[in-house]
């Protein structure tokens, strides 16, 4: 079996792992996203003492995903204090003489979930994660999306709720999806932790509308096959249901797919793959990253 050391980048934590080309965890371990010397130091001491074959890395963004650029690999303009414009990839690549796959954290999510979650045998997904921010994964025609930059759907601006007065709390652009419907943003608002309010508060079908927005904007822009949505704000299971709703209501009979007509609880749904999806994805991306290097025959 071959070895692929994972690397899931979060602002708030690492998660680090072996895996196989099965998608299956054979090791992991976690610690908390500090400055960048500690916490690649930290990384790069984990799989010092493995033995990997390729080693893939799903990251916090914005990020350089441009080949060619001299900035590739790179953290660029994240509001994440001290990591700007850090060499993240050129960092690992120092140390490990392997194959190594970079992209956005969400992206890997999306490919986690193409290669052996909820969206497997699948040509298109998208990967939503809703927690501290809110990012988007783009797997489209069998490939992640990728143009100038990495999609950002998190920032996509939103309609107002009618019964929102919140302002907002995004530092880029104030009312967007992530300013509207992040964790961060449930608790400015209602003053409480999300996992604190009861299920039939109204902040849940407030956070539905938000998230079914985007959605439905993708729904009509992508089409993608499967919509998945992971995240800590969405381990509050009684927004599946309020999102499906939404979604269905938003687009009103013009899309006659039958996966939304008649069974968006198979179209919209948790990850595959659960809390592992990250990791997972970032095996996909070293794993892709070692068969990219083989000669065909």
């Amino acid at each position: 079996m071959l070895r692929i050391g994972g690397i899931e980048a979060g602002g708030t934590k690492f998660v680090c792992g072996v895996g196989n080309e099965c998608g299956e965890v054979v090791d992991s371990i976690s610690f908390p996203t500090e400055d960048p010397e500690t916490t690649l130091g930290k990384a790069i001491a984990y799989f010092k003492e493995k033995s990997v074959d390729a080693i893939g890395i799903g990251s916090f963004g914005p990020i350089d995903l441009r080949l060619g650029s001299p900035t590739y690999g790179y953290v660029t303009t994240t509001p994440k204090p001290g990591w700007g414009n850090v060499n993240f990839l050129g960092t690992l690549r120092r140390e490990f003489d392997v194959p190594c796959g970079w992209n956005t954290d969400v992206n890997a999510a999306a490919f986690g979930e193409a290669t052996w979650g909820a969206a497997k045998g699948l040509k298109s997904c998208l990967y939503y994660t809703v927690g501290t921010g809110i990012g988007i994964g783009v797997f489209l025609e069998g490939r992640l999306v990728q143009g100038l930059v990495h999609p950002e759907g998190g920032h996509m601006l939103t309609r107002r709720h009618p019964g929102d007065d919140f302002a907002g709390l995004c530092p880029y652009h104030g009312d967007c999806l992530e300013g509207m419907a992040s964790g961060p943003a449930i608790e400015a608002r209602w003053n409480v932790k999300g996992h604190e309010l009861p299920s039939s508060h109204p902040a849940w079908e407030m956070e539905a509308y938000y998230i079914a927005q985007s959605i439905t904007g993708a729904v009509l822009l992508n089409s993608p096959e499967k919509v998945i949505l992971g995240g800590g704000v969405m381990q509050q299971s009684q927004l599946f249901p309020l999102i499906r709703e939404a979604v269905k209501a938003n687009l009103n009979g013009y899309v006659s797919a039958g996966e939304i007509a008649e069974r968006m609880d198979e179209y919209i749904v948790p990850p595959g793959l659960g809390q592992q999806a990250g990791l997972c994805g970032a095996f996909a991306l070293g794993l892709a990253a070692l068969q990219s290097q083989v000669p065909s025959l």
